[in-house]
């Protein structure tokens, strides 16, 4: 098969030709095709899929509330009408035996993965249990724990070693320096986050294998000028990434993102959403920062607003429930008006950097000769228009 476009974007710049895809990976881009299998799309745009690496929930399914292989499942079929393609299903900070359960149901979606199914489960990403209480943010507090490579290992039987690919921690923690190590000997990226960590913290402890943080800002103890602390660190240190999660301008103002894409520019950010599910929840949730009450209600989940008014939405409905949470998607939209984001520069941090940064890149993050043909093909104004999970054409409709 082939995919023709005159504007194929690649790590060398834009390409016009023939994308060949051939048994789900990309095999080249011809200027000339050898059949007739040809899709044509002209002067639209193709790009390198969405990789977000903390994402505990989507539209019609919720790793972090339900702790399914269907919810893992919902999510991936939902996700690609979004432009996810791959994607870390994100626990939370929950006591030890649900998330070995969740995980465990969790490895069970990812061995029976396959491209019909929707975006690609890469493993997991957990958020915690191994995170500070005084930045807990929306995690539970009884659950915050200190970092402990027995547990972690419990962890490791549940999921599979291999299938973890990213941890949250609060680096400052009694038992970190021990706990990083060892997670940096098994090839598994950390991120700071949910963290009261001072600069000076994450500068002697960062070369042991702390790679970037999570949800920047959000959870982390705030910068001032005589104490720069988690987010100043973020800031200063040039070599790891900062995530920013949904930017809906609720959690992150616009301009603190604008100031990091100053600082780092697009190669020192990556783009998550951080969603959760929030049709799925399995009790009634306060959300703060939205001032509204999440009460799940049979197949139905009510909404409470703070103002009164009230809401009874189908939890499986996914019109109803998309916009319950910013979608990826949405997210570089607001990215792309609010700092003029260039194409190539949404590649870098929506792509290109999370696959760098858990270890993918070698098959994932950019149109390249032996990659999976994980593709987006949109429009001038960023309106998805087609998608491809190695190779297979998505329903996005």
């Amino acid at each position: 098969m082939y995919l023709y476009c005159e504007n194929i974007y690649t790590p060398e710049g834009f390409q016009r030709g023939y994308l060949e895809i051939l048994d789900g990976k990309i095999t080249g881009i011809y200027q000339e095709p050898m059949s007739k299998d040809v899709i044509d799309y002209s002067d639209n745009v193709i790009i390198p899929g969405f990789i977000d690496i903390h994402l505990h929930g989507w539209a019609t399914g919720s790793f972090w509330h339900e702790g399914t292989k269907e919810s893992i499942e919902n999510m991936s079929k939902e996700l690609v009408k979004v432009g996810v393609t791959s994607y870390l299903a994100t626990s939370g900070t929950d006591s030890i035996e649900q998330i070995n359960s969740y995980l465990a149901e969790g490895k069970k979606a990812v061995d029976s993965w396959s491209p019909e199914k929707g975006a690609c489960v890469l493993g997991f990403h957990l958020e915690g249990p191994f995170i500070n209480k005084e930045y807990k943010g929306m995690q539970k507090e009884e659950y915050c724990l200190n970092p402990s490579i027995e547990i972690l290992n419990g962890f490791f039987k549940s999921a599979g070693k291999e299938n973890v690919k990213l941890i949250t921690m609060a680096p400052e923690l009694p038992g970190s320096e021990e706990f990083i190590k060892y997670v940096n000997k098994e090839g598994i990226q950390i991120s700071v986050g949910h963290s009261a960590a001072e600069f000076e913290d994450i500068e002697r402890l960062k070369d042991l294998g702390l790679g970037g943080f999570t949800h920047t800002f959000s959870g982390m103890r705030g910068f001032h000028h005589r104490r720069l602390g988690t987010a100043g660190a973020a800031m200063y240190f040039d070599d790891m990434y900062a995530e920013f999660c949904k930017q809906t301008g609720m959690t992150v103002k616009p301009e603190a993102f604008k100031i990091v894409y100053k600082i780092k520019g697009p190669e020192g950010i990556i783009l998550s959403t951080d969603c959760t599910g929030l049709a799925h929840v399995t009790e009634s949730f306060h959300h703060y920062i939205r001032k509204c009450t999440f009460i799940p209600n049979g197949d139905y989940i009510k909404l409470v607003y703070d103002d009164g008014r009230e809401e009874n939405i189908n939890k499986s409905d996914y019109e109803k429930v998309k916009d319950l949470e910013l979608s990826f998607l949405g997210s570089v939209r607001n990215v792309v008006k609010n700092v003029h984001a260039s194409i190539s520069d949404i590649v870098k941090m929506a792509s290109e950097n999370p696959a760098k940064y858990i270890g993918v890149y070698e098959s994932k993050g950019s149109i390249e000769t032996g990659k999976d043909a994980d593709i987006l093909v949109i429009d001038d104004s960023w309106n998805l228009l087609d998608v491809y999970v190695a190779g297979v054409k998505q329903n996005i409709k």
